[in-house]
């Protein structure tokens, strides 16, 4: 399917509870209240490089249709940058939704993490469980592990010159206090259990 047209689908190939899915995460209860009015597209800076627009996102979410949004690359290019969430005239928070589509693609196994972006996804959230913070070195070696480490070469002498200038540190560094980190991981992950 192309951003310019989308085909007309068979009953049988849309899952009508999936609107109902995304609105019980955290941000998706007012998902109804689109009024397709595109302010969130106007906003995303990044609509231009999605294979849908967080407009078209959210009516394909209402009608159903889960195997086309969990596995278009629209929901992976979302920067998070939350402009569509503050101009949204009915108080959506697509942020928040494109976060647990993010969550649902890579649990209910619509995404590879080969692919460059989930597995970003998914490194970013280890990296900060194990540490309580960011460390880019393992960030690093997570996404080339799960992905090419072939194509991460290129950017060796990048890393090291960002070492010799103090920007990388080789050793992580945790947080005090780790529990109270642990703990919210914990929590997290019952949210997401569903």
């Amino acid at each position: 399917m192309s951003t310019s047209t989308l085909e007309l689908l068979p009953e049988e190939g849309l899952e009508p509870g999936f609107a109902a899915q995304v609105a019980s995460y955290p941000g998706g209860e007012k998902i109804r209240r689109c009024i397709q009015c595109g302010t969130c597209s106007g906003s995303c800076q990044m609509s231009a490089d999605m294979d849908y627009t967080p407009r078209r996102i959210l009516a394909m979410v209402r009608a159903g249709m889960k195997k086309e949004v969990l596995s278009s690359q629209a929901i992976w290019y979302c920067a998070a940058c939350y402009y569509c969430t503050a101009r949204c005239p009915m108080g959506i928070k697509l942020t928040e939704v494109m976060f647990a589509l993010k969550s649902l693609a890579l649990k209910e196994g619509y995404v590879s993490l080969k692919q460059h972006s989930p597995a970003f996804y998914k490194s970013f959230y280890e990296v900060v469980e194990r540490y309580g913070r960011m460390h880019e070195a393992s960030l690093i070696i997570g996404l080339a592990l799960k992905t090419n480490p072939l194509d991460f070469v290129g950017l060796a002498p990048f890393g090291l010159n960002m070492f010799r200038k103090g920007k990388i540190e080789i050793l992580p560094h945790g947080v005090k206090n780790r529990q109270e980190i642990k703990a919210l991981v914990q929590q997290v992950q019952r949210l997401e259990v569903r």
